[in-house]
């Protein structure tokens, strides 16, 4: 999953990068004002923008009013400080999905983003379910037939990415623009590898769910075990 941290405070919002990055396996990227932060949204299929409401340049209500006028449905998380009541208010009703008041605790903050997530993907549980694949999106954890499978922290970004997609052809490119952020080194048969081993995983547990090549389209994860 790719999010956006729109943040003039950089030590926050590298900190909130990293633990992003580190316990829910996203992809971060990070704008410092407004004006860049609007451009990066509007321009990047972001699964989540965590958008701060007081920033140079162009503030954040207004970044929120311009991305719900141009249709944009990415789901966004409001930061604001504890005692701006109106601000919480305001930002709702410009088209915000939740918020935390800063300070805020990093655990909290990094649930709320994984829900945030699973709801635009109308995935509501924590647990994707493909046959007997389990894909535990809050405990980053894969299972097969009860047994753990033990991934790399960017095969399970494709995995839990596909899961989330399940039943749905995923093209090429909209795997590369979830797997990375744009500090990220992108090499051209990335994807092919990672599927390659991901298939390797899943098929030694024998049956269950299959991961297609769509020549042509992309791939999809399937249960073919019914």
């Amino acid at each position: 999953m790719r999010v956006l941290i729109i943040e003039d405070e950089h030590r926050l919002a590298r900190n909130i990068a990293t633990v992003l990055g580190e316990q829910a396996s996203f992809a971060v990227d990070i704008s410092a004002d407004g004006e860049d932060g609007l451009h990066m949204a509007m321009t990047n299929p972001y699964d989540l923008i965590i958008l701060d409401l007081m920033l140079p340049k162009i503030g954040g209500r207004e970044i929120l009013r311009r991305l719900r006028q141009a249709g944009k449905s990415v789901a966004v998380l409001v930061l604001t400080a504890r005692d701006a009541g109106g601000d919480i208010v305001a930002g709702l009703d410009a088209g915000a999905d939740d918020y935390v008041t800063k300070p805020f605790d990093m655990g909290e903050l990094v649930a709320r983003c994984k829900s945030l997530v699973r709801r635009a993907y109308d995935r509501p549980s924590p647990e994707i379910r493909v046959g007997e694949l389990v894909v535990n999106t809050a405990a980053r954890r894969v299972m097969w037939g009860g047994k753990v499978i033990t991934l790399p922290a960017m095969e399970y970004r494709l995995l839990e990415y596909l899961a989330l997609r399940g039943g749905q052809v995923v093209s090429k490119e909209e795997i590369l623009e979830r797997l990375y952020d744009f500090e990220s080194e992108r090499f051209s048969n990335v994807v092919e590898v990672y599927i390659f081993s991901l298939r390797r995983k899943l098929s030694a547990r024998g049956g269950g769910p299959v991961i297609h090549t769509m020549r042509g389209q992309g791939y999809m994860l399937e249960d073919v075990s019914r």
